[in-house]
């Protein structure tokens, strides 16, 4: 058992108190303290209860030998020994044997002696009647009662202390012990004053909630029963407020029963009505109010019944409860709720008052009064409290939803409706206004009605009421339509209107009274609604009797009207005209659209004012009228147009008015009034369906034809808003064909803003192709169009034809044409996608089916395979010859655009093959017929729309192939495209012919482009056509060197260019014609022959390679080509031709110089010149695109099959760029990408991978990661990057099945501790060289710059041990790394690495290998040369903090913690950094169980390495070690080390018994503190007679000797101070019963009687040290070499009252140091009446955080 003895034997206090005594003389009495003290050392002994039994048959023998002393030797040492003998855990006869030498120790001591020692025997025997057995109790309340009620006054100091000890014997009634007790604490009353017992027992109340039940068991009995005007100061003294606040205490404990009996007093001595609560301060009412009406929370009947009838009265009629709560309880029961409603306590939810209203309305006559007062500020506290948006504000809409359905609709919409009225009525405040209005609006919207009678009954009278109210306010001044008070009542009119039953409107409540029933018939809507809730009716006259909503809409239109006229008259000035007026119109629909739905049957209707509709139009007409007030007046205009009994006559569907109003609209179809296009467009249609007429298309004609540009780019946006929002049922292609066509015009204009509106008209609001295309057919298949088939024969060959019957309008058709070519042209792909995708059929305008039968055109066809059946009609149709000179050139020009029209269509590729099938010919036969009758414009336009039909007849085929082919039909072979008959003969034709040569270029591009593309298609025309340019080769020929004659007179000879033309065709034809398809699609030049410019080397010349060289194919074909064959026959005839040229164009010149002689030197040159050939380098450049990163990685997943290739693509370039590899040589693209750029790329797309695609890369990352491990020897960040990516691929890697694989488990691990090693190598030699990790985030801000690591010399010698296999860095790739990559890599570590650890490493020895190197290079560094080893960087602390989470990482990390730990300057850190070591230390002491019992035991005796080391530095590092023990135990949660606790405190004890340094026993203190907050009380309960001893000693020994300033004892002081101010403020149950002894705890702290006397230590150290003298300043101040201390002034805070939610906190937190006694003045002073106060302000809360700083300020010296 844990035991101490003073070192000396005694203490010097005591033995002063000796010498003083007169027995100190007496050698009998040394003997008998030598006995005494003999007996006590056998304590030590003592190991089980028997033993303690002996010790106290002992002790008990040795006070019995010398009776004749009446002094107790030892008596502190006795005390706290009898104290321990004591503890609960003891058995009975241990506590029986110990009470025995109680009484005989008070026998001894008598009266005085008791009252000298109090403190030394109360606190053994006040704690222990709780924990009694039944047969101990007697002996112990006999010694209550024959030793300390014989103090009578003295006991004051103990009073409360006294009754702790008592209550408990007060819980049963029919305990053994009751009416022992309570007769005891009868008698005890009456020994100070029953006033004074009573302070006392409200503070028992306060503090101790265990005891409330036993003292509400004392006042039940013995509180007197008081009436009304009965006094009650006489009986509970002065200080009512803590009556209260005891009362408020014991209402709000958890346990029913408590709450039970408080009612019960309260019914019995504290009714409502007594003088004795109306007496108090507002406050303390409020107090009680507050807690009484908490208990119906519990929805406990019992509790409810008493709370009502203390509410209530005694009374058991309904009617006397009324009066008696309305006159007495109903205005403090509101105050409180409301009080609590808008400013609730922190400790309670928001929701709680209102839960309590709630609970209250089930008592009718508390519910229905409470409601007419409170219901009104309930909405406003609410409504304040979901204004917050906070989470809470969730819970106070639940319950106030659930208390509107609890209040009475009728009195709740009487306050509304009488507030909202009355602040109407009187205009003058605003802002009541906006409160009454806003609050129904809140009621309204964010409380939802469902109630059947609110929406059918009160909704509307309010509504109706509303309106009239309104026009009669503004009836009186018309420019009341802009105030405040009107705009704020339309909006809750239209509320109103929008939540209540339509039908209520049509006939009006019954009243409950018959008289005012009757005369109610006759009574406005507001005289109506003032009668049915009671309020003083108005006077209104020119009433005519209507349903409420004949009347309501009669008004409201009288309203609209005012507002419109007063709007003209000021020129619409102010927004809040505006807002009014669009409230009003909108109601006023509303209501319209009400009475048509559900019509009165009334015979009287309502009638609009004549001049309505002219006043409503000038209204709208103004400029300054916004769309939403447009919106609202035209809406309400057709909606009374429509309602026909409402407006006999329908001014709406004139042309004028209708056109005001649309061209209202139009202005609002511009693109800066976008949120208004839909609602403007749809008004427009419902204007136009309503009239009946078609005014908007001749409108809008009319607006687009305007000759101000401005003007018009604003009418087509308008017209391209309209016709985007216009649906497709409406047809909009023919309702508004005129305009449409203006449109269309615009897109061939030839002014650049007029053509760009209509391009933007088309990009934005065509919606689709379908509408336009529609009246554009229908108008080409007109039946005024008719032609007939014929068949034209040129040289034998027949051409299929049309010939037009009768003339029509050729201008128009050319028009449609024009207009459709344009559209075509500007939609590219999508008008024939539309086109195609749209079949005709789908129409909503059926006269264009009918059109199309007519014409023979199937109309379930789409609309591009009808348009290209009509335009293939046009191209192939002629007039007739008498009509050849008129119609002809407009023929032409109707073909040409239907070429073009048709190309662009065929072009995209949209048209079927069956199209392209039955289009061809008709191309063939047309372009052979421009060839012989030289119609040279159609010519280039056939050729490209030829070149485009056979292009997509191939490409057809081709896919047609392949899907045959995965389908496995094999019926037949793959289709092939049949070449024309008739392509062949027009293809020569269109070369040879020579009026046809100035096409020449462009038959052969044509022939060129034709044959390479579409191979083999047209391989059969290869060879005739070779032959044909052979001839026209030789043709020039000779023509060129017959006028090379010197007598010539041929002038037409080929030019060079036409020469170099044919060659570099001729050329062409024959490699085509010699090589196979394989190897044509082989060579990257033929992309290049589509290329063309204007230089002498242009054309397809300048874009082919030297066929005659290295890309020659002839040189593999000889094999493949027959002797005969027409491709060896071919290259014959082509090879003679050339030789032909090669040989005469060899220019010679002439004696004689000629004028022809320049031209002909250049044909021979440059035609020869043609022979040698040249190659072309394409540089391809690419550039690092600069996007977000989201968008980049989806742009990487769209571009990019699959992750595997994109990681393999990433992966090549990152060995393309990094020196050191066998392949880094490699030319890359982008030089401006790094590797590691790359790498961090890398990392985030791995980042964005799913576990099987994380599975598909791991191969192709891994062998990466081995190659730079391979082939990189020095450190490069690569590594790094490289650790980085492996990190987040591994992570997802392990999370599949896939580590099953001993492969991938085994690479993952390996090349993850290669990199790790490399890069904590890195780091840890950077620390070295540069001490990065020392360097803190200040000190660079200070320095300026981060410098670069300098190489010291350990890096060289490093460098220069490296393998000599290993490949080096060439020196200008060797990167020079700033201080900042150690730190990023210590920070990824610490973050990303080590908690990961055991996913990559889960073989133990290789986790404790990756640990250990962590800490050597990593932790170590930064540890050494550290003065404050806590101090070190964040990071390193995380490091080691993730370490402690892996078991295997034990024995790695454990060293340096404790080394850190058991370092002699660990406390010169700051308490951040502590903080930040918490968890580490915590996980050291959890994971090595032997560390707690090695700091123990370097407690016990503090080793010294020197043999000479004085007593002083003993101490000085048994003090440290203690407070290691205090930071230890500090890291704890509560109750952590509780398991420890018996040792610590065996070792504490030690230390107070054997150590008397005052440096080591501060320490002590220290401990205490934090056991008092890491421990529950309950857990502390052993050693309580060890503390308060020794506190009792320390403050003991002051008032007897006070200690010097500067004195060696005054740490020890504070320390102790600091302990039982932790105490006080913490108010443990175990302490309360004790902290008598400390402080004056009854209301004797505030309320000192007379004649009083300090009996509380403090409060007589306070006078103690108060009277000391003040030494001079010189003298004070010798020791402290200039170093100031805090001011007591500023360092001792005190509670204050003024703030009701203060938390409690420690008095001496900012108090470091003292030196002076007089230092700690303040404290002692006023501790004891703060103690008091704190009950009041504080309501028992701790400020923990406070407490907790302020032991880890006093644990660590850097603050």
């Amino acid at each position: 058992m844990a035991s101490q003895e003073l070192t000396e034997g005694e203490l010097p206090i005591l033995r002063r108190k000796q010498q003083k005594d007169p027995y100190a003389s007496d050698p009998k009495y040394k003997k008998y303290t030598q006995q005494v003290e003999k007996c006590l050392n056998a304590f030590d002994n003592v190991h089980e209860w028997a033993d303690c039994i002996s010790f106290l048959k002992q002790l008990l023998k040795t006070f019995q030998s010398y009776l004749q002393f009446k002094e107790i030797p030892h008596k502190l040492i006795v005390a706290k020994r009898l104290a321990q003998c004591l503890n609960p855990a003891l058995p009975a006869g241990v506590h029986q044997r110990a009470l025995d030498v109680y009484t005989h120790i008070l026998s001894v001591l008598g009266t005085e002696g008791l009252k000298h020692d109090l403190p030394l025997w109360s606190s053994g025997l006040f704690p222990f009647f709780e924990y009694a057995s039944t047969s101990v109790k007697p002996t112990l309340l006999n010694i209550y009662d024959t030793y300390y009620l014989p103090l009578q006054h003295d006991l004051r100091p103990v009073m409360k202390s006294f009754i702790l000890a008592l209550l408990p014997g007060l819980e049963e009634e029919t305990g053994e012990f009751f009416d022992k007790v309570l007769g005891l604490l009868d008698r005890l009353a009456d020994t100070v004053s029953p006033v004074f017992f009573i302070q006392n027992l409200w503070l028992v109340m306060i503090t101790m909630p265990p005891a409330r039940g036993s003292a509400l068991n004392f006042l039940l009995r013995r509180l007197p029963a008081l009436h009304a005007e009965d006094d009650i100061t006489h009986v509970v003294g002065r200080d009512i407020g803590l009556m209260i606040r005891a009362f408020s205490a014991v209402l709000e404990d958890d346990n029913l029963l408590v709450r039970r009996s408080a009612l019960d007093i309260l019914l019995q001595s504290m009714r409502m009505d007594s003088a004795a609560l109306k007496g108090t301060q507002p406050e303390d009412r409020a107090i009680l109010m507050k807690a009484a009406t908490s208990v119906v929370l519990r929805r406990d009947l019992s509790l409810n019944r008493r709370l009502y009838t203390w509410l209530l009265g005694p009374d058991d009629k309904s009617e006397a409860q009324t009066v008696y709560f309305r006159q007495h309880g109903l205005q403090l029961l509101s105050t409180t709720l409301k009080n609590e409603m808008f400013t609730p306590s922190e400790e309670y939810a928001e929701s709680r008052p209102f839960k309590i209203f709630i609970s209250l309305l089930d008592k009718w006559e508390i519910g229905s009064p409470l409601t007419e007062v409170l219901i009104y500020d309930a909405l406003k506290a609410i409504n304040q409290h979901m204004e917050s948006k906070s989470i809470i504000s969730n819970d106070v809409a639940m319950t106030a939803s659930t208390l509107l359905e609890a209040v009475e609709p009728s009195i709740l919409w009487k306050k509304l409706l009488h507030s909202v009225l009355y602040s109407i009525h009187d205009g003058k405040r605003p802002e009541e206004l906006q409160q009454a209005i806003r609050l129904t609006l809140f009621l309204l919207r964010e409380l939802p009605v469902h109630d059947d009678e609110v929406r059918s009954v009160h909704l509307p009278i309010v509504f109706a009421a509303l309106v009239e109210k309104l026009l009669t306010h503004i009836q009186e001044n018309s420019s009341r339509v802009t105030s405040l008070t009107v705009r704020e009542t339309c909006v809750l009119q239209q509320e109103v209107l929008r939540n209540m039953m339509p039908e209520a409107l049509q006939q009006r409540p019954k009243l409950s009274d018959p008289e005012l029933q009757e005369s109610s018939t006759s009574s406005s809507p507001l005289v109506f609604a003032t009668t049915f809730y009671g309020l003083d009716p108005p006077t209104i006259s020119n009433y005519r009797p209507a349903a409420p909503i004949i009347t309501a809409i009669e008004q409201l239109l009288m309203l609209c009207q005012t507002c419109a006229k007063y709007m003209v008259q000021t020129q619409g000035s102010g927004a809040d005209l505006k807002v009014t007026f669009s409230q009003f119109l909108s109601t006023l629909t509303r209501l319209v659209e009400v009475s048509n739905v559900s019509p009165d049957t009334s015979p009287n209707a309502s009638r609009v004012p004549p001049s309505w509709l002219e006043d409503m139009l000038d209204c709208l007409d103004m400029e300054n009228i916004g769309f939403p007030l447009l919106d609202h007046g035209i809406t309400l205009i057709i909606a009374i147009h429509r309602s026909s009994r409402l407006l006999p006559s329908a001014p709406a569907n004139q042309k004028l008015a209708v056109g005001r109003m649309v061209k209202r609209l139009f202005r609002f179809l511009r693109h800066e009034c976008a949120i208004y296009h839909v609602r403007a467009a749809d008004l427009v249609w419902t204007l136009e369906s309503s009239t009946g007429h078609h005014y908007v298309e001749s409108i809008i004609a009319q607006s687009l034809n305007s000759p101000n540009l401005y003007n018009l780019e604003e009418a087509f946006e308008a017209f391209g808003v309209l016709w985007r929002l216009t649906e497709d049922e409406v047809s909009p292609g023919f309702r508004l064909k005129v305009p449409m066509m203006i449109v269309l015009d615009t897109l061939r204009h030839e002014q650049p803003s007029i053509r760009r509106a209509g391009e933007t008209w088309m990009r934005c609001s065509l919606r689709s192709y379908a509408r336009i295309l529609e009246p554009i057919i229908y108008d080409l298949i007109d039946p005024t169009i008719r032609r007939k088939p014929c068949r034209t024969k040129i040289k034998g060959k027949e051409v299929q034809g049309y010939i037009y019957e009768q003339a029509f309008d050729q201008r128009y058709v050319h028009h449609l044409l024009e207009v459709l070519l344009a559209i075509a042209q500007f939609g590219g792909q999508g008008f024939t996608k539309s086109a195609r995708s749209y079949p005709i059929n789908r129409s909503n305008h059926k006269p264009l089916a009918h059109r199309l039968e007519t014409a023979s055109i199937d109309p379930t066809t789409n609309f591009l395979d009808g348009l290209v059946e009509i335009l293939s009609r046009f191209i192939q149709s002629e007039p007739k010859e008498q009509h050849e000179s008129t119609a002809g050139p407009l023929n032409i020009k109707i073909q040409l655009a239907s070429v073009d029209l048709l190309h662009a269509v065929v072009a995209r590729g949209e048209i079927d093959y069956l199209s392209l099938e039955v289009l061809e010919p008709v191309v063939i036969g047309k372009l052979y017929f421009t060839v012989h009758f030289r119609r040279l414009d159609l010519q280039i336009k056939l050729l490209r729309i030829l070149h485009s039909l056979i292009s997509a007849s191939t490409a057809h085929l081709s896919q047609s192939n392949v899907l045959r082919s995965e389908n496995s039909v094999s019926e037949a072979g793959p289709r092939t495209y049949t070449m024309n008959p008739l392509l062949t003969q027009t293809l020569m034709d269109g070369i040879s012919l020579p009026h046809n040569r100035v096409m020449l270029q462009h038959w052969l591009d044509f022939v060129l482009m034709a044959i390479q593309q579409f191979q083999p298609a047209l391989q059969g025309i290869v060879s005739p056509i070779v032959d044909c340019l052979c001839r026209q080769v030789r043709a020039f020929l000779a023509d060129v060197l017959l006028a090379s004659q010197p007598d010539s007179v041929v002038l037409g000879v080929a030019t060079d260019a036409e020469f170099i033309m044919l060659l570099n065709a001729m050329e062409r034809l024959l490699i085509l014609g010699l090589a196979s398809q394989a190897e044509l699609s082989q060579q990257d030049e033929d992309s290049l022959l589509q290329e063309k410019s204007a230089t002498e080397s242009s054309g397809i010349l300048g874009l082919v390679s030297n066929v005659f060289t290295v890309d020659s194919a002839s040189l593999q074909i000889d094999d493949q080509l027959a002797p005969r064959s027409p491709g060896y026959r071919s290259l014959h005839e082509g090879i003679r031709v050339l030789f032909a040229i090669w040989i005469n164009l060899v220019w010679t010149a002439p004696s004689s110089k000629r004028s022809e002689d320049d031209s002909l030197s250049i044909i021979y040159s440059r035609t020869r010149a043609r022979f040698i050939c040249w190659d072309r380098d394409l540089t391809l450049y690419s550039r690092d695109p600069k996007q977000a990163e989201d968008a980049a990685f989806e742009l990487v997943d769209t571009l990019i099959a699959s992750a595997h290739s994109a990681v393999h693509m990433i992966c090549e370039s990152i060995v393309a760029r990094t020196p050191g590899f066998p392949s880094g040589s490699r030319k890359y693209t982008n030089s401006n990408l790094s590797d590691g750029t790359l790498l961090k790329f890398l990392e985030q797309y791995l980042f964005r991978l799913e576990g099987p695609l994380a599975l598909q890369v791991w191969g192709r990352f891994i062998q990466l990661a081995k190659d730079v491990i391979s082939n990189v020897r020095e450190f490069r960040a690569q590594t790094y990057l490289l650790l980085r990516c492996l990190c987040v691929l591994g992570d997802k890697v392990t999370q599949t099945t896939a580590m099953e694989d001993r492969r991938i488990k085994k690479d993952l691990q390996e090349v993850f501790s290669k990199l790790l090693d490399a890069c904590v190598t890195f780091s840890g030699r950077s620390s070295e060289s540069a001490s990065w990790i020392r360097r803190t985030t200040k000190e660079s801000i200070m320095n300026g710059r981060s410098s670069p690591v300098p190489r010291g010399v350990s890096d060289q010698k490093a460098e220069d041990k490296a393998s000599s296999s290993a490949t080096s860095l060439p020196d200008n790739a060797k990167p020079t790394w700033g201080s900042e990559l150690p730190l990023q890599i210590t920070n990824f570590i610490a973050t990303t690495v080590l908690p990961n650890l055991r996913k990559f490493l889960p073989d133990n020895d290789k986790v404790a290998s990756a640990c250990s190197s962590i800490v050597y290079y990593v932790v170590n560094p930064a540890v050494k040369g550290k003065s404050r080893p806590l101090d070190l960087d964040p990071v390193v602390v995380e490091t080691i903090k993730e370490m402690t989470k892996i078991s295997a990482a034990l024995k790695v990390w454990r060293a340096p913690v404790i080394d850190i730990l058991y370092d002699n300057r660990v406390f010169n850190s700051n308490t951040a950094a502590a903080t930040r070591w918490k968890p580490v230390v915590k996980a050291l002491f959890d994971s090595d169980k032997t560390s707690f019992s090695d700091l123990l035991s370097r407690i016990a005796s503090a080793p010294s390495a020197n043999i000479f080391s004085n007593r002083e530095n003993e101490m000085l590092l048994r003090s440290l070690n203690l407070r290691r023990l205090s930071f230890v135990l500090f890291t704890g949660e509560k109750n952590h080390f509780v398991t420890q606790l018996p040792n610590v405190q065996e070792k504490l004890v030690d230390i107070l018994r054997n150590v008397p340094s005052p440096i080591v026993q501060s320490e002590v203190y220290l401990c205490i503190r934090v056991l008092l907050c890491r421990l529950s009380p309950h857990n502390l309960t052993s050693f309580w007679p060890v503390i308060l001893t020794e506190l009792y000693r320390i403050f003991e020994q002051i008032i007897v000797t006070v200690p010097a300033d500067e004195s060696e004892e005054l740490p020890l002081i504070l320390s102790a101070s600091k302990c039982l101010d932790l105490l006080l403020t913490l108010q443990t149950e175990e302490f309360q019963i004790h902290q008598w002894i400390f402080v004056t705890d009854t209301v004797d702290a505030v309320y000192r009687p007379d004649n009083w006397t300090p009996h509380a230590m403090f409060d007589q150290l306070a006078e103690t040290v108060t009277n000391i003298p003040v030494p001079e300043v010189k003298e004070r101040s010798k020791a402290s070499s200039g170093v100031t201390f805090p001011t007591s002034s500023a360092s001792i805070s005190f509670p204050s009252t003024g703030q009701p939610n203060k938390m409690r906190h420690p008095m001496l937190n900012s108090l470091r140091q003292i030196d002076s006694i007089r230092d700690l003045i303040p404290f002692f002073s006023h501790v004891s009446i703060s103690s008091y106060e704190s009950i009041y302000a504080t309501a028992g809360n701790i400020d923990w955080e406070a407490v907790e700083q302020g032991i880890l300020d006093d644990m660590f010296d850097s603050r």
